[in-house]
Formats: C-alpha cells, sequence, structure tokens
C-alpha cells in the first residue's frame, strides 16, 4: 500500500493570494502549492507594488502596503483567468483597476459578465473596449448583490469588495464550493464578518481596515478524488493524507458507485481500493456545490472507461470540457461524444499508448490517468498545462510505482 499527501487547492489559494490586498499589513500562507497558476498570479501581484516573498515555496509572505499601479500586466493575464479576482481588492484599495480579457484554459466561454454586475452592485463603473477592461468606483456601498449563475470567481469578487465595505452585504445564488470557504475563513480572520459559508446566501460585514493573517491553505479535495481514481485504474491500494471528509461527500458517493471503495482511518487520512470496477450509476451530471464538482468529470470518464457498463456523463457547464474524449478514443475507449456536453462511456476497454497533447488542466491528469493503465508507452505533451495545477505530479506518482520520465 502506497501513502500520498494531497497538495493545498488550487482554486483556494488565489483567491486567497488577492485577499492579501485588502490590507496593508503581512500576511503569511501556509500550505501554498507549488504551482504554475501561484508563480502566475505571485508575479502580477509583485508588478502591482506588492512585497512577495517565497514565490515557489509552501511559503509565501505578501505585503501590499504600497499599491504601485491598477494596471495588470497583459501578458500574464492572458495566462491566468483567476486573474480577474484581482480587481476586487484594487477597486477596494485604489478605487480603479485594468486588465484584458483573462486568458487560462480552453474549456468554453466563459464570460466575465456575471463579474461585472456584481460589482457594479457595489458602485463601480465598468468601460469595455475590445480585449480591455476598465472599472472605476469611488464611494462604495454596500449592496444586495444577485449573482445571475452560481460562479466561483464571481462570488469571490464580490466577497473581496464588501469586505472593505463597513455594512451589510447579501451575496445571493452564491457559490458555496470548499475554496470559497476557505476563503471566508481568512477573511473572518482578517476582521470581516460572515454568515452562510457553504451556503447560496452570504452576508457580508465588511471593515474599512482589515488586519494581516496568517492563514494555512484547505486541501484539495478533486485532487484527493483523482489520486482515488489513479488507484482504482491500476489496482491498487492508497492512503491519502490531507483529505477533509466533508469536502468529499459527493466525490466518494460517485466513486463508490462505480466500485471505488474507500474509509477514513484517522481524522483526514482517507484509504481506497478497488474490487470490480463496475458502474451503478448510468447518469453523472454536474452541479454546483455540493454538487459533482466540474472539475472531477474528465478524470472521473477515465475510470468509466475501465468500468463495466454504460455510463452518461453530463458537464452542462463548459461546452469545451468533453473535447478531449477524442484522445481518449485513439486509445481505444469505447465513447460516443453526442453533443459538447455529453458523451456515453462503454466499458471496460483496454486502452492502448499514444502520443497526446494536453489541452487543458483537468483534461490533462485525465490523461495522464489514462496512460498510467494502458498498454504501452505514452507521450504527452504540454505538460506546463497538467503543471499550472498538479503540485511536482511525476516525482509524486513515481514514488508510487509509476513509470513517468520527464523529457524537456
Amino acid at each position: 500500500m502506497g501513502t500520498i499527501r494531497a497538495s493545498a487547492n488550487k482554486n483556494a489559494i488565489l483567491p486567497i493570494m488577492a485577499a492579501c490586498l485588502l490590507t496593508e499589513d503581512e500576511c503569511v500562507l501556509e500550505n501554498v502549492p507549488k504551482i504554475g497558476d501561484v508563480l502566475v498570479l505571485g508575479q502580477l501581484i509583485k508588478n502591482l507594488g506588492v512585497k512577495v516573498d517565497g514565490l515557489g515555496t509552501d511559503n509565501l509572505r505578501l505585503k501590499a502596503d504600497k499599491l504601485a499601479s491598477f494596471d495588470l500586466d497583459p501578458y500574464l493575464v492572458a495566462k491566468l483567468r483567476a486573474s480577474i479576482l484581482l480587481m476586487g481588492p484594487l477597486l477596494s484599495r485604489l478605487g480603479k483597476a485594468r486588465m484584458r480579457h483573462p486568458g487560462g484554459c480552453l474549456i468554453g466561454r466563459r464570460a466575465v459578465g456575471t463579474h461585472f454586475e456584481a460589482l457594479s452592485a457595489f458602485g463601480a463603473k465598468i468601460v469595455t473596449s475590445e480585449e480591455n477592461y476598465e472599472a472605476e468606483i469611488k464611494n462604495p456601498q454596500a449592496a444586495q448583490v444577485f449573482l445571475d449563475e452560481t460562479s466561483v470567481t464571481a462570488t469571490e469578487n464580490a466577497l473581496l469588495l464588501a469586505s472593505r465595505i463597513p455594512d451589510k452585504t447579501i451575496i445571493d445564488n452564491a457559490a458555496g464550493e470548499p475554496h470559497v470557504q476557505d476563503l471566508c475563513r481568512m477573511l473572518v480572520k482578517m476582521g470581516v464578518k460572515i454568515e452562510g459559508e457553504g451556503t447560496n446566501r452570504l452576508t457580508v460585514w465588511g471593515r474599512k481596515k482589515l488586519s494581516g493573517v496568517k492563514h494555512r491553505v484547505s486541501p484539495d479535495y478533486i485532487e484527493v478524488g483523482t489520486f482515488a481514481i489513479a488507484a482504482a485504474l491500476t489496482g491498487g491500494k492508497l492512503k491519502i493524507e490531507e483529505a477533509v471528509e466533508e469536502d468529499l461527500k459527493m466525490i466518494l458517493l460517485y466513486l463508490e458507485r462505480m466500485g471505488v471503495r474507500s474509509k477514513f482511518v484517522g481524522k483526514t487520512t482517507l484509504e481506497v481500493w478497488s474490487e470490480k470496477l463496475t458502474t451503478t450509476s448510468s447518469k453523472v451530471h454536474t452541479a454546483p456545490w455540493p454538487g459533482f464538482p466540474t472539475d472531477f468529470m474528465s478524470p472521473f470518464i477515465v475510470l468509466a472507461t475501465q468500468a463495466k457498463g454504460m455510463t452518461l456523463c453530463h458537464d452542462w457547464m463548459f461546452e469545451s470540457r468533453m473535447f478531449f474524449v477524442d484522445k481518449l478514443i485513439t486509445m481505444g475507449a469505447n465513447i460516443v461524444l453526442c453533443d459538447p456536453h455529453r458523451v456515453l462511456v462503454t466499458g471496460p476497454t483496454q486502452l492502448i499508448g499514444k502520443d497526446l497533447s494536453t489541452p487543458d488542466i483537468r483534461a490533462g491528469i485525465a490523461l495522464l490517468l489514462a496512460a498510467l493503465c494502458a498498454k504501452g508507452e505514452s507521450r504527452i505533451d504540454n505538460i506546463e498545462i497538467i503543471e499550472r495545477g498538479f503540485e511536482e505530479i511525476d516525482t509524486r506518482l513515481n514514488r508510487l510505482g509509476a513509470q513517468i520520465e520527464r523529457v524537456e
């Protein structure tokens, strides 16, 4: 039996880094994942005049006592969708923010309208010109914000701006994912009062001046589920440390239905193994928290290729999420692409190693999982995309017996 430790949540560290701009005091972040997205956001923040120490390590120190600019580097913004999370803090501290349209993974149309409507509710004026956005706010006011979609990053942007407004703000149709909850816990330590974490209504009482904080980033529940699938695909038994049971209920429910067994041994160690992989869940569809997470769909599709039976996988959130399955089909998977949002998977099938290319973070880790259980050798290009979200993935899996060689 092998043991692996889950890294910190990629989707938690980015808004938490952005929250450090809300105070002039030093913030200390612990359990920081060593991933590409942290490096990009760290450089973006440094370019604004923030002191950033420890980039590339698991501890970061940030001090935004002298913000020198509200203009985000367009080259770095093009690399990172989460760069939009800096709009709320910049509006709060400087009253202005300027950026181009944010980049990131190409998994479908990822509009920013929900962000702008949320920020406008506080009094922000936003002007768009081709790919560029300029926002200004002169007198931020507490607001009753209703999001037209349950957007994680729009919820976080609204939270960040509301945190320095000394009055009550209500955010309805808010996202409740574990990473949003982690941001809430940090903001509370900084002096904000928040009610409703994990629900669709957040009530926020901000403060004009927030204090510095020491905060440990929560573990990545998607990574825990991904490692569980890796163990099931390869017939192994695995202990995963830093697992939070409350965050994993839906993931473990669907894994159980596929024949992946698990139990907690201790408070934060999950033991996983597989019996006969058989689908008893004919349909899997994504949903906002606490539903099945969209970021887990790509690895789950690989699991379905090795389970006896037929599974309909439906992700209504992103119209390009499923397009990576053509690569699984070349490996021998029996998959029918029904439309941009749905695939029908019939298993089990023996996968064959192929030359592959990574289109996005989640598809990339899914292809790596497929390669682990495939017959023969696979070559995966564009691995820097996987490393945007998964820390030292080759080294960690090799310790468990995988045979992964990095080729420059």
